[in-house]
């Protein structure tokens, strides 16, 4: 495909991108300046996404890498942490190819940090072996990045060359027929001030983030409701690794600046404390001023973070106060780095504490796991391509397999970009040197999986099994029965409802009887809110509302699949003494239509 159309020669593909995150923003620039015509969907405004408020930076290995670091060593810490659960060839393409995209982002305006020489100044945060963090604007590198490609992108409209449809709920995927004359999926649907639109074009790439709203406490915007993770399973396209919800750890849970239900920024809600902040050296500790982490993991406050808000759980509960908080304690780095280190490493940071009443060169800030990252999503090959032609995928909805059962620091905003780029390339044909059509039907299941060789599996972790569901999430008859009086059967469906028995039965810590409780309500609740099919609504919240439900219902069937703890799921029956990372290297994938297989 040319950059440039003849007069009567064919018209450029037409794609339509939904989302406007880090995947969106780039896919959508990346896709018109190859010559497509480019469509962009956005739920709200173009900054309403967990990009822009993403704290952390993007990680990388540069031309110039810090001493002793390589693409070897960052492949290795993203294995080590993905828990033997990580696609071992989509961790090479992603840590291979980040320079690429780093530079692509500084040719769309992106500018990063820089030390004193003028050289990128490169952080090290929790379970990197080296420095290869980049920043922009210190702890706002969300709003960085998001800024200046939002910038691009209007610039692009204004010229022609992409049409931005803002507040756009998109809510089904329609099919067509492709140039071969196969089925394929070729449009959307949406919801615009009040009324029903459509727009079609040659395929749809999906970027709408995660899902942090299906839980109480959360570090995403309200925009993350499961909308893209719904719309591909009820089209038919395979998911997978749902089990696998990262909690960040350290979210502040006194007076902060937060999100509340509505999307406003809330001064209860709790605010994201950078994992950067444990990366200068503060610690957690106890209300008591234990400083508790070295009694869980090896790496105490640098431990992935599965482990971390695991640990931080697993301590509050010895203290007999599992719905309490602990501490961090950052006055350490301030009397270590100098004073006035804090206000220029993290402003962000410091005018919110300080908005919060907290003096954090002075006091520790209380803190507690929220959910944070989704691991699953919409099973995607290295070119962003589901197992539905012309259904693409990139950033938090895909699962590529990079993630494993746990995220390392600073690889989400990467894998947007780079899965980005290569479902752009998927999408132009260039993906495929054999001539066919590169956005074409693949095989779902994800392979290989890494187990004992690259990050220290357990015995029995080359064992696959892959299951697939039909329909609705059904109950496992080998797993304990809930209580009768497990959760109040007479209660309705609210969104408030849902977070609260998510947070408490399919959170940070699960067994099979939290699960199965939480499968029971959760079908209960399928009667009112109907989340298999797509409302009959103009309200978009009663959209939203089907997709996080449907989301929690697919999360739990995996959950409970899955009955060893592994990486970002752990469940406290799945051995006597259970230890605080465990190896079990098994893939459930689940489709809509395919029937239970074994891989």
């Amino acid at each position: 495909m040319t950059t440039e159309s003849v007069a009567g020669g064919p018209r450029p593909k037409r794609l339509i991108v939904v989302g406007s995150g880090i995947a969106g923003l780039y896919s959508a620039l990346l896709a018109a300046e190859a010559g497509a015509e480019v469509v962009l969907l956005t739920k709200g405004g173009l900054a309403d996404s967990n990009t822009y408020y993403a704290q952390g930076g993007i990680s990388a290995v540069l031309d110039e890498p810090a001493p002793g670091d390589t693409v070897a060593a960052h492949i290795a810490d993203t294995l080590k942490a993905g828990a033997g659960h990580c696609n071992e060839e989509a961790v090479r393409v992603l840590c291979t190819e980040a320079r690429l995209d780093i530079a692509g982002l500084e040719r769309f305006g992106v500018r990063f940090d820089v030390d004193d020489d003028g050289d990128p100044a490169l952080g090290l945060e929790a379970a990197h072996s080296a420095p290869r963090i980049l920043h922009a604007g210190g702890d706002a590198t969300g709003a960085g990045v998001a800024a200046a490609l939002i910038r691009t992108v209007l610039d692009f409209q204004a010229a022609g060359r992409i049409q931005v449809i803002g507040h756009a709920f998109v809510t089904s995927l329609t099919q067509g027929v492709g140039f071969a004359g196969e089925v394929r999926i070729s449009g959307a649907d949406y919801i615009q001030d009040g009324r029903h639109h459509s727009i079609q074009g040659d395929a749809v790439l999906l970027a709408t983030g995660g899902a942090g709203q299906l839980f109480a406490q959360t570090t995403n915007p309200s925009v993350a409701t499961a909308d893209g993770l719904a719309l591909a399973w009820r089209a038919g396209a395979a998911v997978s690794d749902l089990e696998f919800f990262q909690f960040h750890p350290t979210c502040m849970v006194r007076a902060g600046i937060g999100w509340d239900s509505s999307g406003s920024q809330s001064s209860t809600a709790p605010l994201l404390i950078s994992e950067a902040v444990r990366g200068e050296g503060a610690t957690l500790v106890d209300a008591t001023g234990h400083r508790f982490m070295p009694d869980y993991h090896p790496d105490a406050e640098l431990a992935p973070r599965d482990v971390v808000s695991r640990s931080i759980a697993l301590h509050l509960a010895k203290l007999n106060d599992p719905n309490g908080h602990v501490f961090l304690d950052a006055t350490v780095v301030e009397e270590a780095r100098g004073q006035g280190f804090l206000e220029k490493r993290f402003p962000t940071l410091s005018k919110h504490t300080r908005q919060a009443g907290v003096d954090w060169t002075r006091e520790p800030v209380p803190v507690a796991p929220a959910a944070h990252y989704w691991m699953g999503g919409v099973v995607t090959d290295l070119h962003g391509r589901s197992s539905v032609p012309g259904l693409l995928a990139a950033g938090e909805v895909a699962c590529t397999g990079v993630q494993g059962a746990n995220r390392l620091a600073s690889n989400s905003l990467l894998e947007g970009l780079v899965f980005g780029r290569r479902a752009v390339c998927a999408f132009i044909g260039s993906a495929d040197a054999g001539g066919r059509d590169a956005a074409g039907p693949l095989a779902p299941a994800l392979t290989p999986r890494t187990g004992a060789r690259l990050a220290g599996s357990a015995a029995g972790s080359d064992v696959h099994a892959t299951t697939a569901l039909s329909g609705p999430p059904v109950p496992l008859g080998a797993e304990p029965l809930p209580s009768p009086l497990a959760h109040d059967r007479s209660s309705a469906f609210s969104r408030s409802a849902l977070q609260k028995l998510m947070t408490a039965k399919a959170g940070v810590l699960r067994n099979g009887v939290l699960l199965a409780e939480a499968a029971a309500a959760l079908g209960e609740w399928e009667g009112d809110v109907l989340p298999f099919t797509v409302p009959d609504s103009l309200e978009v919240r009663e959209h939203e509302d089907a997709n996080l439900l449907l989301a929690g219902q697919l999360l739990v069937q995996a959950a409970r699949k899955r009955r060893g703890s592994l990486g970002a799921h752990y469940r406290s029956d799945s051995v006597t003494e259970p230890a605080a990372v465990e190896h079990f290297d098994q893939t459930y994938t689940m489709s809509r239509k395919a029937s239970l297989v074994h891989d």
